[in-house]
C-alpha cells in the first residue's frame, strides 16, 4: 500500500513493502561485499561489516540521494591495505576520519559541482569498468581454498545453483512485481540447498560475522605532526576516491530514476559517516553502485530503503549471524553477475559507429584503466584530463575569419571562435600584415579572449602592424574579455577602440 509520508521529506511517495523489502535484500548482499573488502584491506570481518552499517545509516538518513546504498567498498580498501599492513588498524581509523573531514569540506565548499566536468564517456567507461569489477570479482567463488578452480560435482553444484538465481532474478519480474525478485532467489536457494542437503560454500565458509552493537573507540596513535604524514596522503585518497565514485554513482541514480540528487549534501554526508566510521571500529567506504542498483532495480526510491538495510545488517550481526552464515555463495554470486549485467551500458556498444573517436577512445581507455589497475580516481581523472585536450585541441582548429574592404579602404577580420592558447597558431595565419592597408579593424563579436596567452597573441600582432605603420583597432569585446585585457595592461600594450555609440534623434510632442 502506498502512502505518503517520510521521515524528511512529507511529499516523496513511498511504498513501505518495496522499501523494507528491497532493504532486506540489500543487506544480505552487504555482508559478504563487506566481509570481502575488510579481508583485502588485512582488516577483520567485523571491521567491514561495522562500516558497511554506519556508511549506510548515516548516509540513508543525511545523504543527498534517497535509494543510493553506501558501505564498505573494494576502492577504499586497496587505498589502505598498505596503510594496515605497515602501521596497524589505529592509523586506519584515524585516516578514515580524516577523510571523513575532509568530504565534509569539500561538500561545505560545494565542491559536488566539479562533477558536472566530468563527460559522459568518462562516465560509460567508469560504470563499464565497475560492471567488470564486479563480474570479475565472482569467479572467486568459483575456486577452492587452494586458488584452483572447481571441478566435478561441486562446479556443476555451483553453477546450477548460479543459473537458477539468475533465472529467478529474470524471469520473475515479468510475472509479478509483488515481491523483489533479487530476495526470492536468495530464499529459494536456501530452501533448495536446505532441502537437498546440498555441499556448497556458504557465507559461514568465508568469515563469521558474529558481533556485537560497534564499539566507540576514538583512534588509539599520537596526536603528532608526524602522525599527521603518515595519514594525510591516506586519508586524502581515500576522501578523493571515496566522492569519485559516490557522486559517479549518484548520476547514474538519478539517470535511471529521472530524479535529481544533490551532490554537495552527500559530499558531507559521506564525510559524516567516515567521520562515524573511524571512531566507531569501521574501516570507513562509500557509496556502493551494485547494491545501489539492487535497491533501484527492486523498486526503492526513498530513504527507508537504506535505513532498513543498515539496521538488518546490525540485526543479522547480533541476533542472526547463526542464520544468514547458511546462505549459499551461490545466491548472492548469481545476483552479483546479474547486478554486472545491469551495471553494464550495452547501449554504450551500439554508438562506437556514431560517437566521435576520441570519445570512444577515452570510454575505452577509461573502461579498462577502472577494469585492471582497479583505481577509480586515476580512471577519472585520466580521463577529464584527456577529454580537456581533445577539447582543446578541437576548439584550436576551430577559429576562423572572414576578411573584407570596405568603402573606406579599412580592412575587417571578422573572428569566429575561441582565442586562447591552443588556437594562437592559426590566429596568426589569418592576417596579412605587409600587404594589409594603413587602417585594420578586427571584429571579436562572434570570438572571445580566452587567456593570457590569447592577450599576448594580440599584443604581438598590434605590434607587427604598428612596426610597418599601420593602425589595428579590436572591436565588439565581450565585458569579461575587456576586463581581461584591463588586468593584463601593465604587462602589454593593446591598441583597444570603443564601439561608437549611436543616438537616435526623436520628434518632442
Amino acid at each position: 500500500m502506498k502512502q505518503y509520508f517520510n521521515l524528511f521529506d512529507f511529499s516523496q511517495k513511498v511504498d513501505y513493502k518495496t522499501e523494507v523489502l528491497s532493504g532486506l535484500t540489500v543487506a544480505m548482499a552487504l555482508i559478504p561485499e563487506a566481509v570481502a573488502f575488510a579481508l583485502i584491506a588485512g582488516l577483520s570481518p567485523l571491521t567491514g561489516l561495522y562500516a558497511a552499517f554506519m556508511m549506510g545509516l548515516v548516509t540513508s538518513i543525511l545523504g543527498g540521494r534517497p535509494g543510493m546504498i553506501s558501505g564498505a567498498t573494494g576502492a577504499v580498501a586497496v587505498v589502505i591495505v598498505t596503510l594496515a599492513a605497515t602501521h596497524g588498524v589505529e592509523y586506519v581509523f584515524a585516516a578514515v576520519v580524516l577523510a571523513g573531514i575532509i568530504q565534509v569540506s569539500a561538500g561545505a565548499l560545494r565542491l559536488g559541482k566539479l562533477m558536472r566536468l566530468v563527460p559522459h564517456p568518462v562516465i560509460f567507461g567508469f560504470v563499464n569498468g565497475l560492471a567488470i569489477i564486479i563480474f570479475m570479482s565472482q569467479l572467486n567463488q568459483f575456486k577452492d581454498a587452494d586458488g584452483s578452480w572447481l571441478t566435478g560435482t561441486s562446479l556443476y553444484i555451483l553453477l546450477g545453483l548460479v543459473l537458477l538465481t539468475m533465472l529467478i532474478i529474470w524471469g520473475l519480474p515479468k510475472l509479478t512485481k509483488a515481491v523483489p525478485s533479487s530476495l526470492t532467489a536468495i530464499l529459494v536457494i536456501f530452501g533448495v540447498v536446505s532441502l537437498l542437503n546440498l555441499d556448497t560454500k556458504t557465507v559461514g565458509d568465508i568469515a563469521s560475522i558474529q558481533g556485537g552493537f560497534p564499539p566507540f573507540h576514538l583512534p588509539s596513535v599520537p596526536l603528532t605532526w608526524e602522525t599527521l604524514q603518515i595519514i594525510f596522503p591516506y586519508a586524502a585518497i581515500v576522501a578523493g576516491v571515496g566522492l569519485i565514485e559516490s557522486l559517479l554513482t549518484l548520476n547514474i541514480i538519478d539517470e535511471i530514476t529521472e530524479t535529481r540528487g544533490r551532490g554537495n549534501k552527500e559530499a558531507v554526508a559521506q564525510g559524516i559517516a567516515n567521520m562515524l566510521s573511524g571512531v566507531f571500529s569501521g574501516m570507513g567506504g562509500c557509496a556502493m553502485i551494485g547494491q545501489s542498483l539492487i535497491n533501484i532495480s527492486s523498486g526503492a526510491r526513498a530513504r527507508l530503503s537504506g535505513i532498513v538495510a543498515a539496521v538488518m545488517l546490525l540485526v543479522f550481526i547480533m541476533f542472526g549471524s547463526s542464520l544468514i552464515e547458511q546462505v549459499p555463495m551461490a545466491a548472492l554470486t548469481g545476483l552479483m553477475i546479474m547486478v554486472s549485467i545491469g551495471t553494464f551500458e550495452w547501449a554504450s556498444l551500439r554508438t562506437f559507429t556514431k560517437m566521435p573517436k576520441s570519445d570512444v577512445f577515452l570510454m575505452v581507455l577509461v573502461t579498462l584503466i577502472t577494469a585492471f589497475l582497479h583505481n577509480l580516481a586515476l580512471a577519472v581523472l585520466i580521463g577529464v584530463i584527456l577529454a580537456a585536450l581533445f577539447f582543446a585541441w578541437d576548439n584550436a582548429k576551430r577559429i576562423r575569419a572572414r576578411k573584407n574592404v570596405d568603402a573606406n579602404g579599412v580592412k575587417h577580420y571578422e573572428m569566429f571562435g575561441p582565442l586562447f592558447f591552443g588556437s594562437i597558431s592559426a590566429f596568426n595565419e589569418k592576417f596579412d600584415v605587409l600587404n594589409d592597408p594603413a587602417e585594420v579593424v578586427i571584429d571579436f563579436q562572434e570570438s572571445r579572449v580566452v587567456d593570457m596567452s590569447a592577450i599576448e597573441a594580440l599584443n604581438k600582432l598590434t605590434e607587427r602592424y604598428h612596426k610597418v605603420g599601420k593602425k589595428v583597432h579590436l572591436k565588439h569585446l565581450s565585458a569579461d574579455c575587456r576586463k581581461l585585457l584591463e588586468n593584463a595592461d601593465e604587462l602589454i600594450d593593446i591598441n583597444v577602440i570603443e564601439d561608437p555609440t549611436y543616438k537616435l534623434a526623436v520628434d518632442k510632442v
